[in-house]
């Protein structure tokens, strides 16, 4: 005698707890920072690795790490735009101002509107694998434009490609 089992992947799931699991499962964490857009090339026997970084500051808010073989680039962009809360003094002194203000305004308005942000603020972090450990006296790092350059000279030196030859099967 033979047994046939018949699988049913979605026989346990009816669409009651499917829903039902959908409202009651806790939503997922938003993932901090972002991954600037890279561009890594060789320049002769030199890696060369630009980085999208508009609006850091280099040098505070930016570190270049040779690990190994590993190149690092780490950092952050802040929002500029982030206005602290007033303290309590600022706060009474900004209602006594705008109490002795112009008794035609009698309140101060807020900017209406959405706010649709596209650009991602956070922490971020980058990591080139080189073909060989490199010296750090080899490694050149720029910012200019909003764009970091960092360039590690000589690590293809002694590596030219070799052609293989392809063969056509029998």
């Amino acid at each position: 005698m033979t047994t046939t089992l018949i699988p049913a992947p979605f026989g346990a799931f009816t669409a009651d707890r499917l829903v039902r699991d959908l409202w009651t499962r806790p939503a997922p964490v938003a993932r901090t920072g972002y991954a600037p857009a890279a561009d890594v090339y060789r320049d002769g026997d030199d890696l060369v690795a630009r980085f999208d970084l508009p609006g850091v500051d280099p040098e505070r808010d930016v570190t270049v790490e040779l690990e190994g073989r590993r190149l690092v680039v780490r950092g952050e962009r802040r929002d500029q735009r982030v206005v602290e809360a007033p303290t309590d003094t600022e706060l009474d002194e900004t209602v006594a101002e705008a109490e002795r203000a112009d008794e035609r305004t009698e309140s101060v308005e807020k900017p209406a509107g959405r706010r649709i942000r596209e650009v991602r603020f956070g922490e971020f972090r980058r990591t080139v694998t080189l073909p060989k450990t490199a010296e750090a006296d080899a490694v050149r790092a720029s910012y200019d434009a909003g764009v970091l350059t960092v360039t590690v000279a000589g690590v293809f030196a002694g590596r030219a490609p070799q052609r293989i030859e392809v063969t056509r099967a029998a």
